[in-house]
């Protein structure tokens, strides 16, 4: 059987438990302080360091793709003891990424590499690639992986509660939710990720914390309770409201699973401090 090599990029946030265990291949991105270069691969700089960093420089953050040298690299390296790749990343709304990785195949076009754009970023990047991965180590056909790939984005949801907008804004990733004066008329949204990849708005309120309220209560009008609920909480330096969050679902929900996740570098520097919560049913 044909062995399959499983890419993604550092912003789907995966545990390195699970990178491990589904020899998941991680790409990273970059994030500046001005001059200076921070490798997303969770070593370079700690999630601590970074948000210390976020509040005392006068320099906002911003971040780079990893360039198309970088993907033929990975790529040339995985085909020395790989038939094939799929390689899956964060939406192309959001980050040129994608470009990077189709130039890249571009330039190895005799080798088999498929490239998937996730539609997505973080836990719902993560839950999409860790999907492919259990298929791939259970022995399934590319065919299949891809198929169930494609199935795994229309079914992710997800909610992004920052407590300011100011990062998203800053750093240009707001997409359709851009005509939002939030800093100017004190509105407090749920963000989510559009059919198309964007980072829309979903609703609005004026504190935070009824924001947070109305999204738990809206996972509701997304399940069926039919399947069993895969819950994903992210924490942006906010772990008390994550902790609150799961106790919340727990009571209203019995979801199979929580995953409890941190956002890494890259996605802090665009959401700043606050959660996500992401969910399907399988």
């Amino acid at each position: 059987m044909p062995k399959i090599a499983i890419v993604t990029d550092s912003t789907s946030d995966l545990p390195e438990e699970l990178v491990e265990k589904y020899n998941i291949n991680i790409i990273p991105l970059t994030v500046h302080f001005g001059q200076e270069e921070y490798i997303d691969d969770k070593k370079s700089l700690s999630l601590e360091e970074f948000y210390s960093k976020m509040r005392e420089s006068d320099v906002f953050p911003t971040t780079s793709q990893p360039s198309p040298g970088d993907f033929i690299r990975l790529y040339k390296k995985l085909l020395v003891n790989y038939d094939s790749i799929i390689s899956i990343h964060i939406s192309n709304k959001l980050s040129a990424t994608m470009n990077s990785a189709l130039l890249a195949k571009k330039d190895l076009r005799q080798e088999d590499i498929t490239i998937i754009d996730s539609l997505a970023a973080h836990a719902p990047l993560g839950l999409i690639v860790l999907k492919a991965a259990r298929l791939n180590a259970e022995g399934k056909t590319k065919e299949d992986i891809i198929g169930e790939v494609h199935k795994m984005i229309k079914k992710v949801k997800a909610f992004i509660l920052p407590k300011t907008l100011e990062n998203l804004k800053r750093g240009g990733r707001i997409g359709k939710a851009k005509g939002l004066l939030a800093s100017i008329l004190d509105i407090k949204p749920i963000l989510t990720l559009t059919d198309d990849g964007h980072i829309g708005i979903f609703k609005t309120t004026r504190k935070w914390g009824n924001a947070k309220k109305l999204a738990l209560k809206s996972i509701g009008d997304f399940i069926s309770g039919k399947g069993d609920l895969v819950v994903v909480l992210s924490d942006a330096n906010a772990k008390k409201d994550v902790d609150e969050a799961e106790a919340e679902i727990k009571k209203n929900y019995n979801p199979k699973n929580i995953i409890k996740l941190k956002i890494g570098i890259v996605v802090g520097t665009h959401v700043g401090t606050g959660i996500g919560i992401t969910f399907y049913e399988e």
